[in-house]
């Protein structure tokens, strides 16, 4: 590598870490044989192998059983995964903010740079935008989420994979009523029915429906959601699977925007005054279908099968001042849009098929079209409402992407792991509003994507390995429309980011617990970076040059009976590794500068005394970096330690069981902000975190 890792000693940590390790194993060679637990198996490489000897950076979470928070967003139970920044922009208008090793930080809204998965199904769109707003957390399973350049076996946008998998009914058929509550008027209503399955022909179920609302910590930034999720699972007599996931959302919810340094620290829960002369707000409605389907031919031969269906539909009323709104090419302040999105993935596993060679091969092909209308947020004198139409077109986009992956343990301690895909997106728009120009047009980008790693299993207890991958992310639909230099053509200029990620790892797993450790470097040209943000409309542009840098470490380990604790800590170091001159108003980026929206070191710690009846409790403690917010690093956002703690009790009687929780977050009331809207043009770059808040619940199931 010609970088070497900035400011901090990476021989050194490797060293002791791999001392550590071979102590780790020599005391459990001499002590007392334990009862292990059953491996963990993961199929976020789609190998379904042990996690242990998985030659990639990927992490299991178990949904937390009994709950202990009001399981509304991901951010409550994704937690302590290394390299994963995941921040709640407390605005429920916008999603989360997720980036995994700096990828997907630019994001002003929705999810970039991350592909998503529920239950198999895509959550991410071709064109790489996606939500986690449809993920129902009170009938989910476990998350695994995939970092570094293997998440490349996924195509498009893969700078991290997070797929989560929803609970298949099982038993006697039961119904869960609860009901949580917390500050700012939390509230959440849940209904939860699942059951078994007796015959083959018969599936099981997993039913979840839930209506959440809240005023918001912050002025303007209430919202209430409805979510439904069902699952049904056969399992048939010939050995196949069936899966059939059926997924609905409906989110109103107005949107503070971001505050200057000096809104902040005057009062944070205030919002700009254009944010409430606009009412700016968003409504968002989707439903999903989907199916997924495995099976076994032989012992050697599988096949896989998923195909989804899906239909959204998003108003968006911003804050952009209607002074703004009279350039000729200005699309207005409202976003208006109906998407429906397909696709379907099919492919075929063979085991053994030469000796101890695992061969996998498919295609996935996904499709999006989308009606897009833009309008005036104001009528005459009358601000916050839909008025003339500034936009009007039809966008298509579409991939098809074989695939291929090959696994060889050419000696018994030594594996080799392979992967190509050829990935290939197509962009198509039709301008139907043409008093300011025809901006129709079409593009593609594609690129071959090879992966490549070697482990060795050192003992049975540790393994070793490294790895090689190149990624691409092409720019969204959102991201074409707006590039900085609006003297090229909107919908056609931005070009697609490509990477190349060099990795090396150990992972051990003994009687002192899990540990993991990376070191990685992914050097990246055109990625896709901020140009601004002004009133909710952001602009885009390419970046030469980028560079990530970093380490990554966990530990996790059943302590003492029911006693869990789990520790993790990531370093990135992530800067423009080229100057980039100005265009137009926006200003050149200096080599050398980091990249906004990334915090550079990154810790959590957690304890949990878990048995699977009676008395729970935990505590977990999150520190995060500065943060610096746009491209100059001329201000940051503090770095913050805030710590958690719960309480709870449940009881298991015949028939019945009842669980209460209660949860205090933010412990001593930090003031900071909880994430940054990246470059934005009005230097509102701040999103406030809530102080000290409560939440508390109760939920009755009830076996029949």
């Amino acid at each position: 590598m010609q970088h070497q890792f900035r400011h901090l000693p990476v021989k050194t940590t490797l060293s002791c870490l791999i001392a550590c390790m071979s102590q780790t194993l020599y005391a459990e060679n001499t002590a007392t044989e334990v009862q292990k637990l059953a491996p963990i198996i993961v199929q976020a490489t789609r190998t379904d192998r042990e996690k242990l000897s998985t030659p990639a950076s990927v992490y299991y979470l178990e949904q937390a059983q009994p709950e202990n928070s009001l399981n509304v967003n991901l951010s409550e139970t994704l937690k302590g995964v290394p390299g994963l920044q995941l921040n709640n922009r407390e605005n429920y208008a916008q999603d989360l903010q997720i980036s995994m090793r700096g990828f997907g930080a630019r994001s002003s809204f929705g999810v970039r740079g991350v592909r998503l998965y529920v239950d198999g199904i895509p959550a991410t769109m071709p064109d790489g935008q996606g939500q986690t707003s449809n993920i129902d957390l009170n009938s989910l399973d476990h998350i695994e989420v995939l970092g570094g350049g293997f998440s490349s076996l996924y195509g498009n946008s893969s700078g991290g994979t997070i797929l989560t998998t929803t609970r298949e009914g099982q038993g006697t058929d039961s119904i869960e009523l609860g009901h949580s509550a917390g500050s700012q008027n939390k509230g959440q209503t849940k209904l939860v029915l699942q059951g078994g399955s007796e015959n083959a022909n018969e599936p099981s179920y997993m039913i979840s429906s839930s209506y959440f609302d809240t005023d918001g910590f912050r002025d303007h930034s209430g919202a209430h959601k409805v979510l439904s999720n069902a699952k049904l699972t056969w399992d048939l007599e010939d050995g196949s699977k069936i899966n059939w996931i059926n997924n609905y959302v409906k989110i109103a919810a107005d949107d503070p925007g971001g505050l200057t340094r000096e809104q902040w620290q005057a009062n944070p829960k205030q919002v700009a005054t254009n944010v409430l002369l606009y009412n700016a707000r968003k409504e968002i409605e989707q439903l999903q279908t989907g199916m997924t389907w495995n099976k076994p031919i032989n012992d050697q031969h599988e096949l896989y099968g998923m195909a989804y269906w899906g239909q959204r539909a998003v108003t968006q009323y911003q804050s952009i001042p209607r002074t703004a709104q009279s350039g000729v090419n200005h699309a207005g302040g409202v976003i208006d849009f109906d998407r429906h999105f397909y696709g379907a993935d099919l492919r075929w596993t063979a085991k053994d098929i030469l000796p101890n060679a695992n061969l996998i091969a498919g295609i996935a092909v996904d499709t999006m079209t989308e009606d897009r209308k833009g309008y005036q947020n104001f009528s005459g004198n009358t601000l916050g409402v839909k008025g003339e139409l500034r936009r009007d077109e039809d966008n298509r986009l579409w991939n098809l992407d074989p695939y291929l992956q090959a696994s060889y343990a050419f000696l018994p301690d030594w594996t080799l792991d392979a992967g190509l895909r050829y990935s290939n997106v197509h962009f198509k728009s039709e301008d139907k509003f043409l008093s300011n120009g025809d901006n129709s047009g079409k593009t593609d980008y594609q690129k071959l994507l090879p992966s490549l790693a070697l482990s060795w299993k050192i003992l049975p207890e540790l393994m070793a390995y490294a790895s090689y991958a190149q990624g691409f992310e092409t720019p969204t639909f959102t991201e074409m429309s707006y590039p900085a230099n609006t003297a090229e053509n909107r919908s056609l200029s931005l070009k697609a980011a490509e990477s190349e990620t060099y990795e090396v790892g150990l992972k051990s797993a003994s009687e002192w617990g899990d540990v993991t450790v990376a070191a990685f470097q992914t050097r990246t040209k055109n990625d896709i970076v901020s140009a601004g943000s002004d009133n909710g409309r952001s602009t885009f542009r390419n970046a030469d040059k980028t560079l990530r840098e970093g380490v990554e470490l966990s530990w996790n380990k059943n302590l003492w009976r029911d006693l869990t604790a789990q520790a993790s800590y990531s370093y990135i170091d992530a800067t423009f590794d080229a100057d980039i001159p100005a265009i137009g108003t926006v200003p050149a980026i200096t080599d050398g500068n980091y990249i906004p929206g990334i915090a550079k070191n990154q810790a959590f710690l957690s304890l949990g005394w878990k048995p699977d009846n009676g008395l729970h409790i935990g505590l977990d403690i999150r520190y995060s970096d500065k943060i610096y917010v746009n491209d100059l690093n001329s201000d940051t956002a503090p770095s913050y330690t805030v710590a958690g703690a719960n309480v709870g009790y449940q009881w298991k009687m015949p028939d019945w069981s009842v669980n209460t929780f209660a949860r205090v977050d933010n412990l001593f009331d930090k003031d900071y902000s909880g994430s940054v809207i990246v470059n934005e043009s009005n230097s509102r770059f701040f999103e406030p975190a809530e102080g000290r808040n409560w939440s508390a619940g109760l939920s009755v199931t009830k076996e029949f």
